[in-house]
């Protein structure tokens, strides 16, 4: 029986002798998690629950006293790593993750249902949209892609004009790239005329932001290359943990080679299967929210053991889908850093990205909390596209005036209070190759 088919006590049970092998091969030279097991007196001869190990977060992981800043928790001397990537950074230091050839190998098998979600074959050839720079996320999505057997082109220096020529004389079926990326080759591709519906890609993998599971922007990308979109998720701490549901309403949480946990915002007490509403919540629903705790199975070299993402999902058991994995609905909602609470409402970034992109003629926007006073307020610029704006200035302002009271209309009804809209000249908000950096928190 596949593993995406066992039920949940014998899932369980995989989980845990697993995990009970990984233990065994990390300690005692691990010195970051003896040091950490030993603080908690965790007994390893035979762990039969995850409440007997301690949590680990990122703050821990960074090595303030190592100058090239490695992180704390590699279990083998640095000679024994081959692969060297850097985290980008958004949430502190960046942080060097290293890999032996074994750590790598498991990226490769996790990364495999990812690929057997967006149905990638021999037969593909695939358009990698990055930069290629240090990051972990292109170089696994690029190794992954090649070991399956497609044709795979880097861009890397490439600009945007160069790419989008690349997809059509290679004629390329999958183009990897962010959620944002893919709605700016697209606008890039209207406005100098170039028909994106006509190419061959008929499938967009993406990552590294929300979006790829928010219906409102899956649709505007589906609709702009008339392709399908399958959202997927990974840390470089963590390695890729996500794979989309069918129906891409979600992502379904790789637990072949990661243990889950849910753990409620503002506690300390993770858990393996919360109460939950049965079937599909929307993001408009007032569901329980948790922030994703994971155990990586496989990745000997540079373990986390319950490591707290960060990340604000909504986990959902009963979703009618074959594979048993748990899925969160929506993917992603935010990070637990980024949530905000205005006039008592809990506001994430995807819940604003939801609302502006369901709009046509968003080129791009941005987001900025703000204090006034005691309250946190928010405000929206939003940059309209030069294609949809006339010569007439009288006209163009008719409509960006427009645009901006239905927006503030939408954003009043979907979250119960008024945010400051703000219409900006085109191109004066900066664009994104890898994750957006679309969220300003002024209120500090």
């Amino acid at each position: 029986m596949a593993i995406t088919s066992l039920d949940e006590p014998s899932r369980r049970l995989r989980q845990l002798t697993r995990l009970n092998q990984l233990l065994d091969a990390i300690v005692p030279t691990n010195k970051f998690y003896t040091t950490k097991f030993a603080a908690k007196k965790t007994k390893l001869a035979e762990i039969e629950s995850l409440s007997d190990l301690p949590f680990t977060t990122k703050q821990e992981l960074v090595n303030d006293d190592d100058s090239a800043g490695f992180a704390r928790n590699l279990t083998f001397p640095v000679d024994a790593y081959s692969r060297f990537h850097r985290t980008s950074g958004t949430s502190g230091r960046p942080m060097i993750v290293l890999d032996t050839p074994n750590d790598w190998r498991w990226w490769m098998e996790a990364w495999q249902y990812v690929l057997d979600s967006a149905k990638v074959s021999t037969a593909d050839r695939v358009l990698m949209a990055f930069s290629f720079g240090p990051f972990i996320g292109f170089w696994s999505a690029f190794d992954a892609a090649v070991e399956r057997g497609a044709m795979v082109a880097p861009t890397g220096a490439m600009s945007s004009a160069a790419r989008l020529e690349l997809i059509h004389s290679i004629d390329a079926t999958v183009v990897f790239c962010t959620p944002s990326y893919a709605i700016h080759l697209a606008q890039l591709a209207k406005d100098s005329q170039i028909d994106l519906t006509g190419s061959q890609v008929s499938r967009i993998v993406v990552a590294g932001e929300p979006g790829g599971s928010i219906p409102a922007i899956k649709s505007k990308i589906e609709s702009a290359w008339n392709a399908d979109v399958i959202d997927h998720c990974g840390a470089s701490e963590v390695g890729p943990w996500g794979v989309a549901a069918p129906d891409g309403s979600g992502i379904f949480v790789n637990e072949a080679e990661f243990i889950p946990e849910f753990l409620p915002v503002g506690s300390d007490d993770a858990m393996l299967h919360p109460e939950t509403p049965s079937r599909n919540t929307s993001l408009d629903d007032v569901a329980p929210v948790y922030e994703l705790v994971l155990t990586c199975l496989g990745r000997a070299g540079s373990p986390v053991i319950r490591y707290r993402t960060g990340d604000l999902v909504r986990p959902v058991w009963d979703h009618g889908h074959r594979c048993q994995f748990v899925k969160l609905d929506g993917g992603v909602l935010g990070r637990s850093d980024d949530m905000m609470i205005i006039r008592g409402v809990n506001v994430f970034p995807s819940s604003v990205d939801q609302i502006v992109r369901a709009f046509d003629g968003i080129a791009e926007y941005r987001m900025t909390a703000f204090k006034a006073g005691a309250m946190d307020q928010l405000q929206v610029e939003i940059e309209i596209a030069s294609d949809s704006q006339t010569s007439d200035s009288q006209t163009t302002n008719s409509q960006a005036s427009d645009l901006v009271t239905k927006i503030h209309q939408a954003f009043e009804t979907r979250l119960g209070f008024r945010v400051d809209v703000q219409p900006v000249e085109n191109g004066t908000l900066p664009r994104f190759e890898a994750k957006g950096k679309r969220f300003i928190d002024n209120r500090q």
